[in-house]
């Protein structure tokens, strides 16, 4: 069972205080910190334990991690440890040359959003004036030799624009480029989420892009694994555009899987603790003050279920539900049941 005893990635969100005020949000933002968030020394009581899995990489996200006064000591203490060190800071007036310089010697990599070409389609989603943020982040952080990845969110106003920024990205230099699906949680609402049935054109899309020697990651959209694994040559709007602004690639599609979905592989701490199988899975399994959280991801029997691929619907008779699985927390928000199939999956 893969990442049956530690996850590759553990997201720490460590406050829920930002400057943005997005309108999908998962976290709910708010510009101060709230009651019960892990103290600097809960923190690093908690990069112990997390320490005890391996080296597995520890992601700083929130909110706006910058909000902290202690994000650097935070990280640079989880360096030590010998985790490895990733940061998600909004994209605000706070990523400046002096943060970049920081960034750059205590984390590895940083990720910055993207939710349009156009600075009017990504400032209607997270707010004006942040798109020359985003884009000032990317520069200054490859400027300084950071691994910088670029999350984009699929939404209406992102979808005919998803040629453009992948044409932007290598412009940029960008390597990694992780894409986004709604779930609809927080202020993630159907209105922003395209049409289901053009889901099927943005992750064979996505596919054409990875010939591009672009590293495409998708997230709660795991059966993008398995298009790349049964790659064949389609023809969309999207991907036409694509090859009009690249040119064609003669590069082989990059078939690469990291099988995690939510709880398997991953897994998610809130700002006071609370420990869930993913940041789009509201279920509670535990909360660091209270329980180890190698004993949680090891010992939940949801996450048992869910590392062991015991599904249900089309998710459990597939043949790539070990590679896929289906976004867990989209069958929880559309059925209530975190083992259902996933309702947005086009096969």
């Amino acid at each position: 069972m893969p990442f049956e005893d530690a996850p590759h990635l553990v997201f720490w969100e460590v406050t829920k205080a930002c400057p943005l005020t997005c309108k999908h949000c998962r976290a709910n933002a708010i510009d101060k910190p709230l009651p019960g968030e892990l103290t600097t020394e809960e923190g690093k009581k908690l990069l112990e334990e997390i320490s005890q899995f391996g080296k597995v990489v520890v992601v700083f996200t929130g909110g706006d991690p910058l909000s902290r006064d202690d994000i650097f000591e935070l990280m640079d203490y989880a360096k030590s440890l010998g985790l490895i060190v990733s940061i998600a800071p909004a994209p605000s007036y706070r990523l400046n040359e002096d943060t970049i310089k920081n960034i750059k010697n205590s984390a590895l990599y940083m990720s910055i959003s993207l939710d349009g070409y156009k600075p009017e389609t990504h400032d209607w989603l997270r707010g004006f004036g942040n798109y020359r943020y985003a884009i000032n982040g990317i520069k200054l952080g490859l400027k300084y030799g950071i691994q910088v990845q670029v999350n984009t969110l699929v939404w209406k106003r992102s979808y005919e624009e998803l040629p453009y920024i992948a044409k932007l990205l290598k412009d940029l230099g960008v390597k990694v480029w992780e894409v986004f699906f709604l779930i609809p949680v927080g202020r993630g609402t159907l209105e922003l989420d395209i049409p289901r049935e053009k889901y099927k054109d943005v992750i064979d899309f996505l596919v054409e892009v990875s010939r591009y020697n672009i590293v495409v990651r998708t997230v709660e959209a795991p059966f993008f694994r398995r298009a790349k694994l049964e790659y064949k040559e389609v023809k969309n709007e999207l991907i036409r555009k694509l090859k009009e602004l690249l040119g064609e690639s003669k590069s082989p599609v990059d078939k690469s899987i990291l099988p995690t979905r939510d709880g398997a592989g991953v897994i998610f701490i809130s700002y006071n603790g609370d420990i869930y199988p993913s940041g789009f899975l509201p279920l509670k399994l535990g909360n660091v003050r209270e329980d180890r959280l190698i004993d949680v991801y090891r010992n939940s029997e949801l996450l048992k279920m869910i590392k062991a691929g015991k599904l249900k619907g089309k998710c459990g008779i597939c043949a790539f539900s070990n590679i896929c699985g289906g976004s867990r927390a989209r069958a929880y928000a559309v059925y209530g049941d975190p083992l259902a199939e996933d309702p947005a999956c086009p096969y």
